[in-house]
């Protein structure tokens, strides 16, 4: 029997398809790890924006995990929207009780919409109890200002950044820089707390970037899951998704899904 490696995401349904449990399954396939999922929460979403969300209850967002790792077991877990603070320490609690090593903690706050994805209350949840369990955080410069405080204006602000996440007690930290005006190579701030490394990519000009962040949080956790040290699966998400940015989809009226299956489709 072949092996293969798991890859457990834990996040909200986008009914789009661009971001959320089906970014991270198509993010798990291309990197040749079996997906697996639970449900924290139920949007009605497409490009536009989110029109509305149905949180999941918090014993079954628990029942989902212990099915899932008590059956066939995981390498590595994604965490994703989490939605209410009843959800979220439900997961910290799962985390604990299976003694997941492999956390990739993508600390979603806000759609790019601007629509609110997690209950003000879940966000002490994260910061206090999700993020010291963390291998990996990977925050746009909105959730740093929402997780420590900081103001990210530029380039120049994401050691400042970084710093403030590590100091919450992640082991690696990952500034996104992709949204600042000033940040012409795409440059994103990798940090462990004795020093930084600055990973670029080709700064691409499109609209179409619907699911990013779910993806590059999936494709890391997919990495460490099968085994790769951290910064090579930092690097390996970060080609990825740059690929899946390059060759974003013009679908729907709004903001555009990335391609997840784009070295498939260009091969």
């Amino acid at each position: 029997m072949n092996e293969v490696t798991r890859t457990l995401t834990v996040a909200g349904s986008d009914s789009g398809g661009g971001a959320g449990i089906q970014a991270d399954l198509k993010t798990f396939a291309a990197f040749g790890t079996y997906g697996m999922s639970v449900l924290t929460a139920l949007t009605a979403q497409n490009t536009l924006g989110v029109h509305g969300v149905h949180h999941v209850p918090a014993s079954f967002v628990r029942a989902q995990f212990d099915a899932v790792v008590g059956d066939i077991g995981v390498d590595a877990v994604k965490t994703g929207m989490l939605g209410s603070a009843e959800a979220a320490a439900a997961v910290v609690e799962a985390v604990v009780d299976h003694r997941i090593g492999n956390l990739v903690v993508d600390p979603v706050c806000a759609s790019k919409h601007g629509d609110l994805l997690i209950e003000p209350e879940a966000v002490d949840v994260l910061r206090e109890q999700l993020l010291p369990r963390a291998a990996v955080v990977t925050p746009n410069t909105g959730e740093v200002a929402v997780l420590t405080g900081v103001d990210v204006k530029g380039v120049d602000d994401m050691v400042t950044a970084a710093r403030a996440v590590k100091s919450l007690g992640p082991r690696w930290v990952v500034i996104k820089g992709g949204h600042l005006p000033d940040n012409t190579d795409a440059v994103d701030l990798l940090h462990d707390g004795r020093e930084e490394r600055w990973i670029s990519a080709e700064r691409l000009d499109t609209h179409d970037t619907h699911g990013t962040g779910c993806t590059f949080a999936a494709g890391i956790a997919a990495g460490l899951g099968g085994g790769l040290d951290t910064e090579s699966a930092v690097r390996a998400a970060k080609e990825y998704v740059t690929g899946a940015i390059r060759h974003g989809l013009r679908i729907g009226g709004g903001i555009g899904p990335v391609d997840h299956q784009w070295r498939g489709r260009r091969a």
